[in-house]
């Protein structure tokens, strides 16, 4: 007799948990004209219970010492290690090849490493001490702008995901993620190693869905710092940038390309999601009879 397959119903990962969609809706993950998987098709509620729990985190997140988020970032690509076998197996299940998928996934891996790697080094490059006459210091340091409401990639179901979360998180920012609608099985599996390693919850929630249907929201949610769009929709980038003006909301754009590409690789990645603090500093005041410093 045969047996009816039981597809697995994958949920969504927000605030470190992994809550149904609160609209009851799912939507079947093809390959191959199969399918394979369903996933939650989130809804508006979704995304803002997930901008509200990556607001209370990003305070905690942001204040982590950066050395201690470069830990929390390689103890991320130590977990991903552990499980390379299941995501080579979802990426292959989703019609990659099988040597691009061992690819994908081990340079996922070298690239959370990468990046824990500036986490403490960054600061460096963009802070500066500014020439200016008189007696006080001005210096320039770069700090994390906040919550980033990510557009993942759509044609990448791990590495381009990995790429775009570990330049947000080592800056300590916090991010909600709409991952590929088509390539959404890795995205799920990926939160689930992010609930195992050491991120606290509400750093990176992760939801699947539709674009078209959540894109007002991303775009203009007031608690939203950031949004990162990835891919070359021309109509698509013109209305999240009309839409993110109301709060004045950064808006930045990649291209949803060939992640293989070392052009991923940069700490001007990180930068993308900072901004500049400047702080002016007297050194010397003289009060009575001394100076003090």
């Amino acid at each position: 007799m045969s047996r009816l397959e039981v597809l697995k119903t994958y949920k969504i990962y927000i605030g470190g948990s992994f809550p149904r969609t609160e609209s009851g809706r799912y939507y079947p993950l093809q390959s191959n004209n199969k399918t394979i998987a369903n996933m939650c098709l989130s809804s508006v509620k979704d995304f803002r219970n997930a901008v509200v729990a990556a607001r209370n985190a990003q305070g905690g997140w942001s204040h982590k010492s950066a050395y201690n988020r470069s830990q929390i970032l390689y103890r991320i690509a130590e977990v991903l290690e552990g499980r390379k076998a299941q995501f080579i197996a979802e990426l292959e299940l989703q019609g990659i090849s099988k040597a691009n998928a061992v690819k994908e996934v081990d340079l996922s891996i070298d690239r959370l490493i990468y990046y824990a790697g500036w986490c403490d080094k960054f600061m460096q490059m963009y802070s500066s001490v500014n020439p200016v006459s008189g007696s006080y210091f001005n210096f320039s340091v770069p700090e994390s702008v906040g919550v980033v409401a990510v557009f993942a990639p759509q044609k990448s179901g791990i590495l381009g995901l990995v790429t775009q979360v570990a330049t947000i998180i080592a800056g300590g920012n916090t991010c909600v993620v709409l991952a590929s609608e088509q390539l959404a099985l890795c995205a799920v599996t990926f939160a689930e190693v992010l609930a195992t390693s050491d991120v606290s919850g509400g750093v990176v929630n992760i939801l699947t869905g539709n674009q078209e249907e959540l894109m007002f929201q991303f775009a203009s949610h007031k608690d939203v710092n950031t949004i990162l769009y990835c891919g070359d929709d021309a109509d698509k980038i013109k209305s999240i940038q009309e839409l993110s003006i109301e709060n004045m909301k950064r808006v930045v754009v990649r291209e949803d390309s060939n992640y293989f590409d070392d052009k991923f690789e940069s700490p001007y990645l990180i930068f993308d999601f900072q901004e500049t603090k400047t702080t002016w500093h007297p050194i010397e005041v003289i009060a009575g009879a001394g100076a003090g410093y």
